[in-house]
């Protein structure tokens, strides 16, 4: 990637994003856990913000892809300030903020903590909010209460997914889905019906919290979790043609 730039941070991480320049909104594209700026949603996106003339960012969290740092000290918090940070010195105005499973959360978690001015909308892709309850098992967070990293296979590569108990303990205290969600923005959730790691009820869930009374929700009845095929891909980019203020 050579247009990848690096921002620091205060205590000297540097955060790897790629900026194209455009109209606004701008759009920030936010990966899942141990994901990347690379992957063919954020890459597909980036080239339709390109032929749209629209400002676009991608990014790296800490400790992942091309970004410094050790992944086992990230957090939904620290993830969150990285890109907050990189939507304060690359992008001025309102943002649509676009989430794939973790980065759904993340989404959530910026767009709460940006003024409602800067909000132009959120595009969830199989959001995960929560996760680190309903998707972690009784022993499961039991180990991570005492300190222990748990160890899962991993569907997506050799390397087994690691879960660290600060980042189970930060998102412990980031739930969202047991109150309302004060987002007023326009929202799109896109979710797979045969996605074996996000239930496709968690959208569903999601958009009843939200505030918002323009939530739409898209299910595809044999999507996966990754929601990377042609077709999928293709959805996404037409949601985004579509979306409230970019048509």
């Amino acid at each position: 990637m050579s247009d990848t730039r690096f921002h620091e941070m205060p205590d000297g991480r540097r955060i790897a994003h790629r900026f194209h320049s455009g109209n606004g909104p701008a759009i920030v594209f936010l990966p899942g856990y141990m994901s990347d700026m690379a992957g063919g949603k954020a890459t597909a996106v980036l080239d339709w913000a390109r032929e749209a003339g629209r400002a676009c960012l991608l990014l790296d969290y800490s400790g992942c892809g091309e970004s410094s740092g050790d992944f086992a000290d990230g957090t939904l918090s620290r993830w969150r300030d990285e890109v907050l940070a990189l939507i304060e010195a690359r992008c001025p105005g309102p943002v649509l903020l676009i989430g794939s499973s973790m980065g759904g959360w993340l989404m959530l978690l910026a767009a709460l903590a940006l003024p409602a001015d800067r909000r132009a909308g959120l595009i969830g892709i199989a959001p995960a909010p929560d996760f680190t309850d309903w998707g972690t098992p009784d022993e499961d967070k039991a180990r991570l209460a005492a300190g222990e990293t748990v160890l899962k296979d991993n569907p997506y590569g050799p390397e087994p997914t690691p879960t660290h108990p600060g980042f189970w303990a930060d998102g412990e205290a980031h739930r969202l889905l047991g109150g309302g969600i004060a987002l007023a923005c326009p929202v799109r959730l896109l979710h797979g019906q045969r996605d074996p790691d996000v239930p496709w009820t968690v959208s569903l869930q999601l958009a009843e919290a939200l505030g918002s009374p323009d939530v739409q929700v898209t299910l595809i009845k044999d999507g996966d979790h990754r929601l990377s095929r042609e077709g999928d891909i293709a959805l996404l980019l037409n949601t985004l043609e579509r979306f409230p203020g970019l048509g």
